[in-house]
């Protein structure tokens, strides 16, 4: 669109930037405040596409400072639309384009944020949820322990990627596990994943029954998928367009996701009854225009429970993954939508029947498919590793630099409080087929360590 501007507010979180660059300069000219340092073993790879970028890092803003900045900058560029990719700055962003009269989430962005929140307005839509209570303090946790049945799951109010996340099995666990989580936010803060927006959100918790979760009456019993998936999407003028589903296998303990994958194969029955309570809980957050990415349960009997939905695209590849089978760009789409031209979405929810191809994020992490963690730690080197006879020879594994530690770098230790602190990096597995991309997904997790450790032996051994 010839003279449009779009200022595209970068933070932690999100698609890896040179895959989401030259979807939003296709669309308009590119403008980058950087709130963190952005990527910079794959800055000639974003960095082309971008006609300016701002750094802004060295003095952490918060509240009005925070959306006075990003509107300063809009202004000066002169800005048709402002967007973010990042889970931690959506209300700031929502709350710069409110005050410019720019198309953006709207003022119930906090809905999709603020988890006990959230689980309110669902509450009080007749949305299904689990149980819950706010959390102060460990007195809270005790108190909200006595009202809520056990095992009962700790999470950060304004978290992602199951950081400071821990189950709670008996009263004896309340001390340590309070002490964990709140431990595990300051490393989140030091790695720049908490919220920017609202000051103080570090010591907001909510603590909720733990979903008696099945698969049995969704996927059959060798499937290989998990009891969790959601549904990528996009909201424009208020109206919901659900785009399609995305799959997972299990999580490994407390709930750290190993994977994202695309198309769900599940019946057409059971994905119009997914699209339809993602849909009860889009519409019942109010918002204007956004991404969404709605995460659900699988409950028995055919029923679900709602985890969370967030006013921004999915992270990792997921709009990757979009693309290979649908051949939607969600990211364009999008920012179509804020510059106020028109978008296509489809009429109903994609299913596995329209999809050309499957296409998955998998975790780079420090444990097999089953949570068990790796007995070394060797540094991370994509070009050791041979999957020659690991997964289906029409199956490709990639690691995604923008989502990956550097080549040399020791893989980080995962323990039950991290979650996705403890990623070394992402990769993209692009697969045949949907049973093809999670039979691969299990053989990258279970064979990386010993393959890992094989390439270092051989390199060894030839020097």
């Amino acid at each position: 669109m010839p003279g449009k501007k779009v200022l595209f507010v970068y933070s932690r979180g999100g698609a890896p930037l040179e895959y989401a660059f030259p979807k939003i300069a296709a669309k308009a000219e590119l403008h980058v405040l950087a709130l963190k340092p952005p990527p910079t073993h794959t800055e000639p790879l974003w960095s082309p596409h971008c006609t300016s970028v701002t750094p802004h890092w060295e003095t952490e803003r918060t509240g009005d400072d925070l959306v006075g900045l990003i509107v300063e900058e809009a202004e000066r560029i002169g800005a048709d639309a402002i967007l973010t990719l990042s889970e931690y700055a959506v209300i700031a962003v929502a709350e710069a384009a409110e005050r410019l009269g720019l198309r953006g989430a709207g003022p119930n962005a906090v809905n999709s944020r603020d988890k006990r929140r959230m689980r309110q307005v669902w509450e009080d839509a007749g949305v299904p949820v689990p149980r819950f209570r706010s959390v102060d303090s460990a007195a809270d946790l005790r108190k909200a322990f006595r009202e809520l049945e056990a095992p009962m799951l700790l999470k950060h109010a304004w978290g992602a990627g199951a950081i400071g996340q821990l189950v709670l099995e008996t009263e004896a666990d309340i001390e340590s596990a309070w002490a964990q989580a709140n431990e595990a936010m300051i490393r989140a803060r030091e790695r720049g994943y908490t919220e920017m927006q609202v000051a103080g959100a570090d010591a907001d918790f909510l603590v909720e029954e733990i979903i008696q979760a099945s698969t049995e009456s969704w996927w059959d019993a060798d499937s290989g998928y998990g009891d969790y998936l959601s549904v990528e999407g996009v909201v424009a003028g208020g109206v919901y367009h659900p785009v399609c589903i995305t799959s997972r296998i299990p999580t490994i303990p407390p709930f750290t996701e190993l994977s994202n994958l695309a198309p769900c194969a599940l019946p057409e029955a059971a994905q119009r009854e997914i699209e339809r309570v993602s849909r009860a809980a889009v519409d019942a957050l109010g918002l204007d225009y956004c991404g969404t990415h709605t995460e659900l349960k699988l409950c028995p009997d055919g029923k679900l429970s709602v985890l969370e939905s967030a006013a921004r695209l999915g992270g990792v590849m997921v709009a990757a993954e979009i693309e290979h089978c649908f051949g939607v760009d969600i990211v364009g789409m999008l920012t179509d939508a804020l510059l106020g031209e028109p978008i296509d979405p489809p009429e109903r929810m994609l299913l596995d029947t329209d999809a050309t191809g499957a296409a998955g994020s998998l975790s780079l992490i420090a444990t097999d498919s089953a949570g068990r963690p790796w007995t070394e730690h060797p540094v991370w080197d994509e070009s050791l590793v041979d999957w020659t006879g690991v997964v289906d020879p029409g199956t490709t594994v990639t690691a995604v630099p923008g989502l990956c530690i550097p080549a040399g770098t020791p893989m980080p230790a995962y323990d039950l409080s991290t979650g996705a602190l403890g990623y070394g990096g992402i990769f993209m597995l692009r697969a045949a087929s949907a049973d093809t991309l999670v039979a691969d997904s299990y053989h990258v997790l279970d064979n990386l360590e010993a393959l890992l450790a094989k390439g270092h032996e051989s390199r060894r051994t030839d020097a």
